[in-house]
């Protein structure tokens, strides 16, 4: 415990007459409702959005608990300075966990959280910095710390509403920018992972603004409220992990040699599985002659059930054993000798979900037609914006990521539905459903010297803008 006083004289007071502050708003609440339902409805919508439920969750500034109570966690503890809000909330939620407790000072809470929430805390603490490092120690590399604030646009009509009794009384705010909260999570030991404007219309009849045009240019800027979404600051993995490189082959018996001779060794140990999808060639036959010619690798083969890519990298996630999972493409369009550097990304912590990206250098001549490439480029910026962090190529069949958060991803699949043939959209929309940190990765294309492509550019083109309107209807318009 830290001996020397949390605050200086000016501080105490500071803290003292918000607490006063937040009794009596608490004790206020018995009898009066005010206007901000609709905005807290709205927050908590957004929430049970980014918030899988049975998790364990510490929502520091919990007020009354309902916001808590409503995301269903395994484990639910509230915090809370004010001794009348968590009167009142041990009495509302009695399944859960508070304690009256400064956010200041938390030496005294115990456990590990999967996700920590500070819901319009952060404009009412004297020492922003200090109240994030006071979690830090509650942090599992998965915790998730997300942050919802109040935009300084709207400081007039907050204070106009509260000085007619519509809005609770709060006394002068922080006030701070997105920027502004960046940088302090990046003091206390977070990254960022991404933000969002939140909530255009705080009143009745606002649903069609705050799911559609609080997502637009430039309405998105006169948001009330802004999300964002951390991590903790990363750090390399202790041991060193394995690898499973799954491989979905459909005639691509020409290429099957060169993967066994140029896939490299990875981690404490590397695994090969193919998973051949009806070749009309005999990819199947030459896996099968190359795999003991190979004993350096562990080999596995399986002939896919199903039809389609996504079904293939599905059977061969299911059947891996390595703690990191890695697709590489049969074509080797993308070098193999290139998935050393995969490796790195996701080991090192950079990222969670490691993903190629085929746009930054240039290509060999043959290696992608010009309009796949300006298609490409189009739906780059369409998923980025969608998603809300880069993700400058989605086709890119080279994709990393660790085998338990893709388990997470496989167990919350119903929130999508079985929707994509390709595969890459199911990784990655699952990812970012997850909050996952994703990165992309560069890598340089390479032609095809075997073969001829799977893909079709104007029946995928089609499929493509299927998929953005489906991402726009379940990850950005919600």
């Amino acid at each position: 415990m830290n001996s020397k006083p949390i605050f200086d004289e000016a501080g105490a007071e500071y803290q003292r007459v918000r607490m006063a502050q937040w009794d009596g708003n608490a004790v206020k609440r018995d009898t009066w409702k005010g206007m901000g339902g609709w905005y807290h409805k709205r927050v908590t919508e957004y929430f049970k959005f980014l918030v899988n439920p049975k998790q364990r969750i510490l929502e520091i500034g919990c007020g009354l608990g309902d916001l808590l109570a409503s995301l269903d966690p395994s484990r639910g503890v509230g915090v809370d300075f004010s001794a009348e809000a968590v009167t009142r909330a041990e009495k509302r939620h009695p399944h859960l966990e508070f304690h009256q407790l400064d956010a200041h000072d938390l030496s005294s809470l115990e456990g590990e959280f999967d996700i920590i929430i500070f819901s319009d805390a952060i404009n009412d603490l004297w020492d922003v910095q200090r109240a994030l490092e006071q979690v830090r120690r509650f942090c599992v590399p998965r915790t998730r710390l997300i942050l919802n604030f109040y935009s300084h646009l709207w400081q007039i009509p907050l204070s106009i509403a509260q000085s007619l009794n519509l809005a609770t009384p709060i006394l002068a705010q922080n006030w701070l920018t997105v920027p502004d909260v960046n940088n302090l999570l990046n003091l206390a030991g977070f990254e960022t992972i991404r933000n969002s404007n939140e909530i255009l219309f705080p009143l009745p009849l606002g649903g069609f603004a705050n799911r559609y045009l609080a997502r637009l240019w430039p309405l998105r800027e006169f948001a009330l409220s802004n999300f964002l979404i951390a991590r903790p600051a990363p750090k390399p993995v202790e041991n060193t992990p394995s690898v499973s490189v799954v491989v979905a082959a459909r005639n691509e018996e020409g290429n099957v040699k060169n993967i066994f001779e140029r896939v490299p060794l990875m981690g404490s140990k590397t695994e090969l599985i193919f998973v051949e999808g009806h070749s009309r060639d005999k990819t199947y036959e030459t896996i099968e002659k190359e795999m003991p010619l190979h004993p350096r690798t562990s080999n596995l083969l399986f002939r896919q059930p199903g039809i389609g890519k996504a079904d293939a990298i599905r059977l061969g996630f299911e059947k891996a054993s390595g703690d990191i999972l890695m697709i590489l493409d049969a074509d080797l369009t993308v070098p193999p000798e290139d998935l050393p550097r995969f490796y790195e990304a996701i080991a090192s912590g950079r990222g969670e979900f490691i993903n190629g990206v085929r746009l930054v250098y240039p290509m060999e001549k043959e290696a992608m037609r010009t309009l796949n490439f300006i298609g490409n480029k189009f739906f780059s910026m369409a998923f980025s914006w969608l998603l809300g962090q880069s993700v400058k190529d989605t086709l890119c069949g080279t994709k990393v990521m660790w085998r338990k958060d893709y388990e997470a991803i496989a167990a919350n699949r119903a929130y999508f539905g079985d929707f994509d043939p390709f595969g890459d959209f199911d990784l990655i929309f699952g990812a970012a459903k997850l909050n996952l940190k994703i990165v992309d990765l560069p890598i340089r294309y390479r032609e095809r010297t075997y073969g001829t492509t799977n893909i079709s550019r104007w029946k995928h083109g089609v499929l493509l803008l299927r998929m953005v309107s489906f991402a726009a209807r379940r990850i950005k318009f919600v």
